[in-house]
């Protein structure tokens, strides 16, 4: 999985690209909890280039934001694709996450 990071107007904005499964979870892990050390709070993750997710790569995500919430930070999530949607609702954890369909309405319910 590659994972790409761009500040756009004061939230990380990390891309993601591959599968994130239980081989490439701890990668993504160790970019938010380096990313939250050094005080980023708010983060959109573009789903555009991500073609599987697994309960690893879930539990990630609910760290994560588990973590943000204490310093009142947060996790927006876009553009999932259908499959990537279906494990969210399957799982409940598209209760969990605002989702929206792109970037641009990631990037402005930050404000």
């Amino acid at each position: 999985m590659e994972i790409k990071e761009e500040k756009k107007d004061g939230i990380m904005v990390l891309s993601l690209k591959g599968r994130l499964d239980a081989l490439t979870a701890k990668s993504l892990e160790d970019k938010f909890f380096g990313l939250i050390e050094s005080q980023e709070k708010l983060f959109a993750i573009d789903f555009r280039q991500l073609d599987y997710i697994s309960s690893g790569g879930l539990r990630v995500l609910l760290k994560a934001a588990k973590a943000l919430k204490k310093d009142n930070g947060k996790i927006i999530l876009f553009a999932l694709k259908d499959p990537i949607k279906e494990i969210f609702e399957i799982s409940g954890f598209i209760t969990l996450f605002s989702i929206f369909p792109d970037e641009a309405g990631a990037l402005k319910s930050f404000q």
